[in-house]
């Protein structure tokens, strides 16, 4: 009964996704998605129903016959039931946001269940859902309450109940033991391979594999050249190294008597390159303000976040750091201290600070900055009389404001400084302080709050032109990630392309665009020879302004999927030491499978191969961080 019932919710569940989600008529729909998905279905009950089955399989016959276990079966099998019609339905509107099962980012959720909470029950129809829920299940229950009683009220012997559990494990190792994430690998297409999977049993793999053995389950080189070639591809002029071959620390030339040029980077949550005018957006200018900066400063037109997640954008920015599938490092239990920007500049006798909105226990952005380079973090309980909260922490504006007058502090003290700057008005729920554009706060809407917050950031570098550290500050502005993730890729690019605009006389003789590709690993290489000051590295990505003749390259994850785009060709690792080809197109900004690699997705595959492991490498032996 129960396994029948899971199973029919999980199909029907499946069904509507399909129809939703891929709008074909029910002929249509691939066959093997469909069985693709019942077999994830059916391991997903077998799990469920296996703790029924030990139970009846330990219990005398006198409990089984008693009332009061009959009663508490009842429940136990209309809680599964709820729970599972409950998290059936949450999962629809995951996968109306991401276009993905459960997967690690629901995990993420859950740790932090007081801003997602509140950010849930403020911009989704909790009670709606949940009411609607109670209601089936208590609709079941009523239905099912008499024959199931009658069922319960035959003394089935021990023995027999036993020789059910053995038939029970049997058919849960047939299942579950036998299906893996490449039972949903029916499709090239990367939504069809979710809706072939089961929310449920991705939940469960995201929480137990979220670091992940790295040269267990991806392509690897042998070591030596794996860290030949990486070295290769961190060679730029310039740049000497000066560590063992297995090593990546290079000594980055500088004029050690050049003034100490002050650094500021504004990360702007979610604001792709999708909103921008400065990038062709078409109808209404949503960032009028942005785009007149970009016609003042360095606008890089092709950058790309590394994954889709703040943290990822913040790993990539200010530790150059490539995206390894599973955690960033902020999220890791780092071996050893790790480099970033930060720690570099700190050491080069800058004042180090960061800014953020919200909580800074949220994606362990505190606990990481803090002993790897920052001197100060300022968080939500930080600002006094906020202009305005959301469960996320205050407004752009408060932070920005903030922020003014952090800088005018150091420029008085006469300290040269790097701060970095984290917003979050352009998430959900995406309220703002009236009055500040037309649009009403209340209506909650994602185009408002792009508004806002190109608003809020036009305010602030109006007023930073008015201080005096504004003539000997770097400002640079980069979005985190994009708004979100859809398409049928395994990466789908067109959704990481983000900006990263220059800012200030001191890097600005005159206005530029940069049509080199990059990604935000080269933001923090790219920051210091701006300053121009010499340093020691053992960062992986490169100074967009300094780099060697050839194509540029842009690391990217999605998922377990991690891919190294360079020039007009991508190779995409994957999970079970696979990797997939595709060809880049300059003109749909989009990309195409090849059915066969050529020689220079070949040799690409094998610089991904490299970088990746060559991270992993340095990461796992403590060994990225300057040595001393």
């Amino acid at each position: 009964m129960l396994a029948g019932g899971l199973l029919a919710l999980c199909t029907a569940q499946r069904l509507v996704l399909l129809a939703a989600f891929r709008t074909l008529r029910p002929w249509e729909w691939p066959p093997a998605v469909v069985v693709a998905g019942l077999r994830c279905d059916l391991a997903a009950c077998a799990w469920a129903v296996l703790p029924f089955l030990v139970w009846l399989s330990l219990i005398p016959s006198a409990w089984l016959r008693a009332q009061w276990h009959r009663r508490l079966a009842l429940a136990g099998i209309a809680a599964v039931l709820g729970g599972t019609i409950f998290g059936l339905a949450a999962e629809y509107y995951f996968f109306d946001e991401f276009e993905s099962r459960f997967n690690v980012l629901a995990v993420d959720y859950l740790l932090y269940p007081k801003e997602v909470l509140t950010n849930i029950w403020q911009d989704y129809p909790v009670v709606p859902v949940v009411a609607a829920c109670l209601a089936v299940v208590a609709g079941l229950a009523l239905v099912l309450r008499r024959p199931f009683y009658r069922a319960w009220r035959a003394s089935v012997p021990l023995r027999d109940r036993r020789q059910d559990l053995v038939l029970g494990l049997l058919a849960w190792a047939l299942l579950a033991g036998t299906v893996s994430w490449r039972t949903t690998l029916v499709s090239f297409d990367r939504v069809e391979r979710e809706l072939a999977g089961n929310g449920f049993a991705g939940f469960i793999q995201a929480a137990i594999h979220r670091d992940l053995d790295y040269a267990a389950f991806y392509r690897t080189l042998p070591r030596g050249e794996a860290y030949a070639r990486a070295r290769a591809l961190l060679a730029a002029p310039g740049s000497r190294f000066a560590g063992s071959a297995d090593s990546v620390e290079r000594l980055i030339a500088g004029d050690p008597d050049r003034p100490r040029l002050n650094l500021v980077i504004v990360m702007v949550e979610s604001l792709g390159n999708e909103f921008w005018g400065a990038f062709g957006r078409p109808g209404p200018e949503l960032t009028p303000r942005l785009d007149a900066l970009a016609r003042e400063g360095l606008l890089f037109t092709r950058i790309y976040a590394c994954g889709d997640r703040t943290q990822r954008g913040l790993e990539g920015a200010l530790s150059s750091f490539p995206p390894l599938p599973g955690e960033s490092i902020y999220r890791r239990h780092a071996a050893g201290p790790a480099a970033t920007i930060a720690r570099t500049l700190r050491e080069d006798g800058y004042s180090t600070l960061f800014l953020y909105n919200g909580a800074g226990s949220f994606d362990s952005m505190e606990p990481f900055l803090v002993p790897n380079g920052f001197d100060r973090f300022i968080e939500q309980k930080d600002y006094v009389r906020p202009a305005h909260v959301t469960v996320w922490g205050v407004s752009d504006e408060d932070v920005l404001n903030r922020s003014l007058e952090e800088l005018a502090a150091f420029h008085r003290a006469g300290r040269p400084f790097f701060a970095t700057i984290l917003t979050v008005s352009n998430h959900k729920p995406f309220t703002y302080p009236p009055g500040r554009i037309p649009e009403r706060p209340e209506d909650r809407n994602r185009v408002n709050a792009v508004k806002y917050t190109d608003w809020a950031l036009g305010e602030f570098f109006a007023k930073a032109k008015q201080e005096p550290f504004w003539r000997d500050t770097v400002f640079m502005v980069i979005a985190d990630h994009g708004a979100r993730v859809y398409g049928s890729l395994e990466i789908p690019i067109r959704t990481y392309e983000i900006p990263l605009l220059v800012l200030g006389p001191a890097a600005v003789r005159a206005p530029r665009r940069i049509s080199t590709l990059g990604s935000s690993l080269d933001v923090a290489p790219t920051a210091l020879g701006l300053i121009g000051r010499p340093y020691e590295s053992v960062f992986l990505g490169r100074d967009l302004l300094r780099q060697p003749a050839g194509p540029g390259r842009a690391p990217i994850n999605h998922n377990r999927y991690s891919g190294l785009l360079r020039g007009r060709s991508m190779v995409v690792l994957g999970l079970n030491r696979t990797a997939s080809y595709y060809r880049y197109d300059p003109g749909t900004r989009e990309l195409a499978r090849l059915a066969k690699p050529g020689p220079e997705e070949v040799e690409l595959e094998l610089d991904a191969i490299a970088l990746y492991q060559v991270a992993d490498d340095l990461y796992l032996r403590g060994r990225f961080n300057v040595s001393r």
